[in-house]
């Protein structure tokens, strides 16, 4: 095991007791101040429910979940989410035509714009029909692109169905081949998840139902599209997915050939975007675009850099004395924070730049900061705004830092250069 995958386990686990330590704090801080009891007990739950359990998950998903093809998919998590219940034969651009002729519509990549909107339409009950869904793995990667069908115009039910695109030369158990594999299910609610007590959608547990739904539409506007079906492809069980949702299936595994309906059908449709989804995953690799994590991490070192020059430009106008900032021991104090807000922002670039050694620097920098800044809500009962602003800030880059994404980042960096190191000269 190298020095990195020791250090990795065991910042996971340093970030999941601060991310604790936190949550402990925010509940006791709601018991003893009435005026913002509220507030404390929404801060509280959000940091249970959307970064403790999930890094508990992760924790545990490591240890007992198989890295190995089992017929399911994970959640960023590592959790085992929904089954694989559908494989595809046909290219790309067969699938996409294949599904707008049956009346599937491509649903949005999750951005901030598109997760508002979902959120917006679920609660007041509006119609978005290209509603994005959540990233769930296989591969190692999430899902090229997904198709629904909303209910009752309403972003609260619908059909929808995830497509991966199988490696190259890799074969399903049995020795079954299939160019793509999917998941179907249907969203019947919003709910809490069972798991996370996160919001999410709740999916209606007769996984078959849907997968036979989406072979059906399929085969009802093309007849020439051919079905094969691999019985007994996994045991038949009753689980859970990632969101806790109950999941019954047979096993059966139907392989729908889409081949040669970009030519049958593309006539029948005007010029669509149908790649929208996938080309941006592709960009997302090609151009080697950071992780969206690692710009939020990037985007809070920020914030925290702003409010220290807000703090300098406030001073130097004398529109706080000498004296409230707390004499010369005050001010050395200050000098030393800005100064390691500086070798944080320096770390948090050099990151982007793929350096793993400045993953491990700013780690160690940010549960640093961390701790001192937990340490001060624990002496201080009054629990100021700006020093549980600054708790959350810290104990957030050293969850996201330690995360999956930044990981990856810097490592894929790493075995880029050392393929250059080892090029031979000509």
């Amino acid at each position: 095991m190298s020095v990195f995958a020791v250090l990795d386990a065991v910042f996971i686990g340093i970030a999941l007791l601060l991310t604790l330590w936190f949550a402990v704090i925010l509940l006791t801080g709601s018991f003893t101040l009435r005026w913002r009891s509220l507030t404390l007990l929404v801060l509280f739950w959000f940091v249970v429910s959307y970064l403790l359990l999930p890094r508990l998950h992760q924790v545990f998903a490591l240890v007992y979940v198989p890295d190995y093809f089992i017929g399911r998919t994970k959640t960023q998590d590592g959790v085992l989410g929904d089954p694989v219940n559908l494989a595809f034969d046909g290219s790309e651009s067969d699938i996409h035509v294949a599904m707008q002729r049956a009346g599937w519509v491509l649903a949005d990549p999750i951005t901030l714009g598109s997760s508002w909107k979902i959120v917006v339409s679920s609660l007041l009950g509006r119609s978005y029909q290209k509603a994005p869904v959540s990233d769930l793995y296989l591969f190692g990667k999430p899902h090229d692109f997904a198709y629904q069908q909303e209910v009752a115009g309403s972003a609260k039910q619908r059909h929808h169905v995830r497509f991966w695109k199988v490696p190259e030369g890799w074969i399903l158990p049995g020795g079954h081949r299939a160019d793509w594999l999917a998941a179907g299910t249907y969203d019947r609610s919003v709910g809490l998840s069972v798991f996370t007590f996160q919001v999410t959608h709740k999916i209606d547990e007769d996984t078959d139902l849907e997968r036979d739904y989406i072979v059906n539409t399929l085969r009802f506007t093309d007849p020439l599209v051919r079905v094969r079906v691999i019985e007994d492809f996994s045991t038949a069980y009753h689980h859970r997915n990632g969101g806790g949702d109950r999941v019954r299936t047979d096993g059966h595994l139907p392989v729908v050939d889409v081949g040669g309906a970009t030519e049958r059908g593309q006539s029948e449709l005007n010029e669509i975007d149908y790649s929208s989804q996938s080309k941006r995953r592709k960009s997302v690799v090609d151009h080697a675009v950071p992780p969206m994590s690692l710009i939020g991490a990037g985007t809070l070192v920020v914030f925290h850099a702003a409010s220290i020059v807000l703090f300098w430009v406030t001073f130097i106008t004398s529109r706080i004395s000498f004296a409230e900032v707390g004499g010369w021991s005050g001010l050395l104090t200050s000098i030393a924070l800005s100064g390691g807000v500086l070798l944080e922002l320096f770390l948090w670039i050099a990151m982007l730049a793929r350096r793993r050694w400045a993953r491990i620097g700013l780690m160690f920098f940010s549960i640093a900061l961390a701790g001192r800044a937990l340490l001060d809500l624990e002496l201080n009962t009054n629990l100021p705004f700006v020093t549980l602003l600054h708790a959350m800030i810290a104990v957030l880059v050293v969850l996201i830092i330690s995360g999956n994404s930044a990981r990856e980042w810097v490592s894929k960096g790493s075995k880029d250069r050392e393929i250059v190191m080892v090029e031979p000269l000509r």
